[in-house]
């Protein structure tokens, strides 16, 4: 299956491109499908494969947004979709929740994406005592509000994603204090992370990048019933974020005696 040419140049920056979940399954797999993606579909049914063949779809779309290819000539590696394999050079981050599915590309290092329904978790004061560190449980439960909170656990799902790691013993590496002040376990200066609201969700990226363009939200249509990828529609660009920060590397003591 051919797909027509991108409308976008290779983008320098970091990107997410968000869709809508396709509203039926298809009557059979789209060609496009790797072996490895193809059986990976035939192990789903009902919800969960249109959320599987919908992000496949995202992909495609995303590296082609991104690198100036054809959809249909880009491909995510095999596993994890963290790294595109044709064209090759390409960080992901994939992230889906409740119909909505998002990928993130940068073309320079690795990347972090969630993406939360903003009512997403009623007891939200449980998971801050019980994982975050004292200064955030101070701040978190004096302010008591849950969106609050939700970009919180956003913004470190997002940095676990980024610095390749799982959440067990790991949501302390980076710190939220008041105001949103960052504070990460990652040597390099120029960590950042950006906050949208779309569509009754928060959408979190966690990046790093020297250039001071900042990254774009775009968003397309539903992907078509027989998820094909040839078409012109081109995604529409979402309003700015509602959080945008620098991530300032953690000082530790023997840092400042060094």
């Amino acid at each position: 299956m051919t797909g027509s040419s991108s409308a976008f140049n290779p983008d320098p920056q970091p990107a997410i491109w968000l869709c809508r979940e396709a509203g039926r399954e298809a009557s059979r797999l789209p060609d496009w499908l790797t072996d490895y993606e193809r059986e990976t579909a035939d192990k789903f049914s009902g919800p969960r494969k249109r959320e599987y063949l919908s992000s496949r779809w995202l992909i495609r779309r995303a590296i082609a947004g991104a690198s100036g290819q054809e959809a249909a000539r880009c491909r995510p590696i095999n596993g994890r979709p963290v790294a595109s394999a044709e064209p090759v050079g390409w960080h992901l981050s994939l992230s889906h929740s409740h119909g909505l599915s998002a990928c993130a590309t940068s073309p320079a290092h690795r990347i972090g994406l969630d993406i939360e329904p903003c009512t997403r978790h009623p007891h939200w004061q449980r998971v801050a005592r019980r994982w975050f560190s004292p200064l955030e449980q101070s701040w978190l439960l004096a302010e008591d509000n849950p969106e609050t909170f939700l970009k919180v656990w956003t913004l470190k799902e997002a940095w676990l994603k980024a610095t390749g790691r799982g959440i067990a013993g790991n949501l302390q590496t980076l710190e939220v204090g008041p105001g949103f002040d960052l504070r990460g376990d990652q040597a390099e200066p120029d960590w950042h992370a950006d906050c949208w609201r779309v569509e009754g969700f928060l959408v979190t990226l966690v990046y790093r990048q020297s250039d001071p363009t900042p990254p774009m939200l775009r968003r397309f249509e539903a992907p078509p019933e027989d998820y094909g990828l040839a078409g012109t529609d081109e995604p529409r660009e979402s309003e700015t974020p509602v959080l945008r920060r620098r991530i300032e590397p953690t000082h530790r003591p023997s840092e400042e005696q060094g």
